[in-house]
């Protein structure tokens, strides 16, 4: 096994080398444990020596964390992976051996009691991811020019405004979890959804609030993230699929219902002109998009816009 960690310090960049039998990542006594146990947590990712804003790691787990899943899940199904990291990570070793997959990020002293709360139910979780997981780093949007290019160093930003959900939605590449994904012990139903328009002297151009109403349909009490997308119909300058323009978090008993509204203003139709350099919003046909995440639509609603230079 050899690991290389590139983080900046005053003794530079160093490597770690370990010698290790196949087949003896995990030791016999740990299979022995997780096969008599009820459930097993299996715990994952990076540390400040793996993982820092002075330099990239791996896509990849670190060495010996991929058979350790695998190997732990062989023995008892009822695996749960829990990764620790800045970002997404290459799960596609393992994640279809097991049942659940938490992402904690770095959740600093007290992660250890919320992930205890969340995993046994005391607490309903309601997180949604702020960035795309890619099922390969090949598939991100940022691949090709993320790095210098050969012999220069120059790095030309050639993914434009299409990055995270944006780029994947351009180049119809399905990520491993969609941008604003999270699950629940809860399930939630959106319906009748109804726009209007808001006279607002103070706006230089048309206000709209978007209605909706979200239902618990299960028997926890939860909160949902509702998230509202605009997508240009007809644009004249390429534009994203759809954009991100609004949210609203709501917790509901189970059963219950309630009325979300979220109001959207002119810059939620507009595009920044680089040749005028200013915000610039379109007239013609927008569809509003609402629901559980960039991925997973449940509402839409098509309305036309008149077209007024934002301010």
């Amino acid at each position: 096994v050899l690991e290389q960690h590139g983080r900046s310090n005053r003794f530079g960049a160093w490597l770690r080398l370990g010698i290790l039998a196949p087949g003896a990542t995990v030791e016999a006594e740990a299979k022995q444990m997780a096969a008599r146990a009820d459930v097993v947590v299996v715990a994952v990712g990076f540390n400040p020596d793996t993982e820092s804003e002075g330099a990239d790691r791996t896509f990849g787990l670190p060495p010996g964390q991929d058979e350790l899943i695998r190997e732990i899940a062989d023995t008892n199904k009822h695996t749960v992976v829990v990764i620790t990291s800045g970002g997404s990570v290459d799960m596609n070793a393992w994640l279809d051996r097991v049942p659940a997959v938490l992402e904690v990020w770095y959740p600093g002293q007290e992660g250890g009691t919320a992930l205890a709360e969340a995993l046994f139910g005391s607490v309903n979780p309601s997180g949604r991811l702020p960035v795309t997981f890619e099922r390969r780093w090949e598939d991100n949007p940022t691949h090709d020019s993320y790095y210098p290019e050969p012999g220069t160093k120059r790095i030309v930003y050639k993914e434009g405004i299409f990055v995270g959900y944006r780029g994947y939605e351009r180049s119809q590449t399905k990520p491993l979890f969609p941008f604003g994904y999270g699950l629940s012990y809860t399930n939630f139903r959106y319906s009748n959804l109804a726009v209007h328009a808001i006279t607002d002297p103070a706006s230089s151009g048309p206000r709209y609030e978007l209605s909706f109403d979200v239902q618990n349909t299960g028997k926890r009490a939860g909160a949902e993230v509702a998230q509202i997308y605009v997508h240009s119909k007809q644009a004249t300058t390429p534009r994203p699929e759809k954009e991100l323009k609004g949210f609203a978090k709501v917790r509901l008993e189970p059963g219950k219902t309630r009325r979300v509204n979220v109001a959207l203003d002119e810059r939620a139709f507009s595009y920044y002109d680089v040749t005028t350099k200013q915000w610039r919003a379109e007239p013609g046909q927008y569809e509003l998009l609402v629901g559980h995440s960039s991925a997973q639509v449940e509402l839409r609603y098509t309305l036309t816009y008149d077209g007024i230079r934002a301010r």
